[in-house]
């Protein structure tokens, strides 16, 4: 029996109302300029303290802004109902080959995060608890859940030999029976969606990549997908904090887009830091002297195109810095050794301090260097981003990610499709 299952009731957009996710953005000021600009986006129910007329108040304080401006968009036939649906899902942009998906609702009790816990939806990455909180409380006070989780099928069934070798502890993972069914899923979506006619709704993101959605509902076209959607581990690509303000909050189904590895890439997560805790030359020497290789780097910050090396910038000067390494598997990543080596050793800050903003591949290496430029920030972090094989194989062993180390490519949007809980709660709960 599959672990994936059609939304009870859900509310789908009919336009106007997506949103990019509420951990998209290194500036809050971005979210209240957004919702400025269209007051219908459900960013300003999903960040009810960021709206305009909303500002100085706490999230909590805020939360029944939310509550109303649910009910209004509601009313107003922003959202229609639909009832037992899955939601096909395209993302398209000039050039681009298409991603595909399908919203629909997981068991909350599959998922997983170490290896002696069973369970088909693997959660890979440490999170802030203060902003899963928040989400737990958004979907207590509204009843909705309106972003999904985004799921990555890998076709690996539990208890699989994954393939991983060597000492890093990311290795193949990708064995013809893992791609056969990831493919499987991919050409299924393809030919639903083409088959599909007119979407029921589109919406343009920031980036100009269409979203599309169509509904399917009850029948065997239905099973099928979400037998396929169901067919191997699932890890969770986005929305780390979101899977478990599901499992705190009791919610027996959580709301997902259950995509493919032909579907996304990871682009770079970069770290600003705004206030260092010594001098640039004084950092430069506690990593020499913690064994990094340090060098100037002629040019403007950039990206490194591999793992191995990052890049800071600091004071005007690009350094092309190389980390001891870690003790093997995961603690090898760069991720890893920025946060161990960099930023708890040589800057005494906890990963999760104030002073550290986590910033996603949306914002070019330049945009980091400008904030140093411009005095808000005092360090520039500048990692390659993690291969897709390699995230699935450290998952599919069961190691953690460190947090906020994966920029998924296209993000599900927020705010398309919501699943109303009530009614998902209630009847998963007697069955």
């Amino acid at each position: 029996m599959t672990v994936v299952h059609p939304i009870t009731r859900a509310w789908v957009t009919t336009g106007g109302t997506g949103a990019q996710n509420y951990d998209e953005f290194a500036d809050d000021a971005e979210i209240t300029a957004i919702i400025r600009d269209n007051p219908a986006s459900a960013l300003a129910i999903e960040m009810p303290h960021r709206a305009p007329d909303s500002l100085g108040r706490s999230f909590t304080e805020a939360l029944p802004d939310a509550v109303d401006r649910l009910a209004q968009a509601r009313a107003d036939g922003s959202y229609t109902p639909a009832e037992q649906v899955v939601v096909l899902y395209r993302i398209s942009a000039p050039g681009d080959e298409p991603g595909y998906g399908m919203f629909a609702m997981v068991d909350t009790d599959q998922i997983s995060t170490s290896a002696d816990e069973p369970g088909l939806v693997i959660r890979n990455e440490d999170v802030f608890i203060a902003k899963v909180r928040e989400r737990v409380a958004l979907a207590e006070a509204t009843g909705h859940l309106l972003s999904p989780v985004l799921l990555l099928q890998t076709g690996n069934r539990a208890g699989a030999d994954t393939g991983s070798s060597g000492d890093t502890g990311t290795g193949d993972g990708d064995g013809a029976a893992e791609r056969n069914a990831g493919e499987a899923l991919h050409r299924a979506l393809a030919e639903a969606t083409e088959a599909a006619g007119a979407p029921a709704a589109t919406d343009v993101d920031q980036a100009g990549r269409t979203h599309a959605i169509w509904l399917l509902g009850p029948g065997a076209h239905q099973d099928e997908l979400l037998a396929l959607a169901g067919a191997g581990e699932l890890v969770v690509a986005d929305g780390n904090h979101r899977s478990l303000a599901a499992q705190i909050g009791e919610l027996p189904r959580f709301l997902a887009v259950i995509t493919t590895p032909g579907s996304v890439a990871i682009q770079p997560y970069n770290r600003l830091v705004s206030e260092l805790t010594s001098t640039p030359d004084e950092l430069l020497d506690r990593l020499r002297a913690a064994g990094a290789r340090v060098e100037p780097v002629a040019g403007p910050a950039a990206v490194p195109p591999t793992g191995g090396t990052i890049q800071l910038y600091t004071a005007g000067t690009s350094y092309a810095v190389t980390l001891p390494a870690g003790s093997g598997g995961v603690e090898n990543l760069d991720h890893a050794l920025v946060e161990r080596v960099l930023l708890r050793d040589a800057l005494g800050l906890d990963p999760g301090d104030k002073r550290i903003t986590y910033v996603g591949g949306d914002y070019p290496a330049s945009w980091l260097v400008g904030e140093v430029n411009a005095g808000r920030a005092e360090l520039a972090i500048l990692i390659a981003p993690v291969t897709v094989r390699d995230f699935v194989a450290v998952n599919l062993a069961r190691q953690k990610m460190p947090r906020k180390s994966t920029w998924f490519t296209p993000k599900a949007r927020g705010g398309l499709v919501l699943a109303e809980l009530g009614r998902d709660t209630t009847e998963t709960a007697r069955g």
